[in-house]
């Protein structure tokens, strides 16, 4: 009777070297991230213990960096301004990205992938660019925004030299840039939701409003979490848009941290004290994503 031989083992010169193979494809991402992202942020937290003019010998200094951030109103008038912004998006990106996903992926709107197009040209304009354009927008003397105020009958406002107003032009640009993305995330869970589970609620007698509450909401919160982390972070990173429109004026009344962190590492050339702001900047971080993470899974829970 005849047998089946099974093949001889390959030499385990040849298996390693196809277990080599996979890590040498992956190897780029890792020498990357070593050099780009591991050591700078090392060394920029050894940094902060010291004080540094990026040319002159360090000086070791200890904690007095953490003390001083800890009485600077300066950062703290930024860290303010900043949660503006982050209240700003919170509010409005989120809410938009949920409405103008459904709208895009319900069938009744015709020629959803022109209106996919242009909704995603903010998010891919160049901020400087962006900022630019709306400092235009808003210029207290030749400004549409103005003009159009003029038309309704209402004074024009120095919107970008004002201390009152100069955080709303800001907010807006981030706004309008930053919505399209969230908007692309949201729509890709919402075309993932389980159709069978809409056709029931319809069957039911159930609006789209109870659908989209009852529904889609739910089905998509790990993808509003993750959207929602994603936005605190790049709101707390807020840069472009203040610097292009206002500089952080007049006075500190639309200065980011990040802008602050900036100016105090490559205008006054504090660089042990800008890490000292960027670790301050991150533990804030830090603690409001865990406190996201310990709500979920109360949710969850309940």
């Amino acid at each position: 009777m005849k047998q089946n031989h099974a093949p001889p083992a390959a030499p385990r010169k040849w298996r390693r070297k196809k277990l080599i193979y996979p890590y040498l494809f992956i190897a780029p991402f890792y020498l990357l991230f070593l050099v780009f992202q591991l050591y700078p942020m090392i060394w920029s937290l050894v940094l902060s213990f010291y004080k540094w003019n990026g040319i002159s010998p360090q000086t070791f200094v200890g904690l007095k960096n953490y003390q001083r951030v800890l009485t600077d109103q300066m950062f703290w008038e930024s860290m303010t301004n900043t949660l503006w912004y982050l209240a700003a998006n919170l509010i409005f990106i989120l809410p938009l990205s949920v409405l103008l996903g459904q709208l895009l992926c319900t069938k009744a709107v015709r020629a959803r992938k022109l209106h996919k197009t242009i909704q995603i040209l903010p998010y891919i304009t160049s901020t400087a660019a962006a900022g630019l354009i709306f400092s235009m927008l808003f210029d207290a003397n030749i400004g549409v925004v103005n003009g159009m105020l003029g038309a309704l009958g209402i004074d024009a406002l120095p919107w970008l030299t004002s201390v009152e107003l100069s955080k709303i032009p800001v907010m807006i640009l981030s706004i309008w840039r930053n919505t399209p993305w969230y908007m692309l995330i949201v729509m890709s869970a919402i075309l993932g939701v389980d159709a069978n589970l809409h056709e029931a609620a319809v069957m039911d007698g159930a609006n789209a409003l109870q659908r989209m509450v009852r529904i889609t909401l739910p089905s998509i919160r790990s993808v509003l979490l993750f959207s929602l982390i994603n936005l605190t972070i790049d709101s707390a990173r807020i840069f472009t848009e203040p610097y292009i429109l206002t500089k952080g004026g007049p006075g500190a009344s639309s200065l980011s941290v990040v802008q602050y962190l900036y100016t105090t590492a490559f205008d006054s050339f504090q660089l042990g004290y800008a890490s000292t702001i960027g670790y301050m900047l991150t533990l804030v971080l830090l603690v409001v994503s865990i406190g996201y993470f310990i709500s979920l899974r109360r949710q969850s829970e309940e």
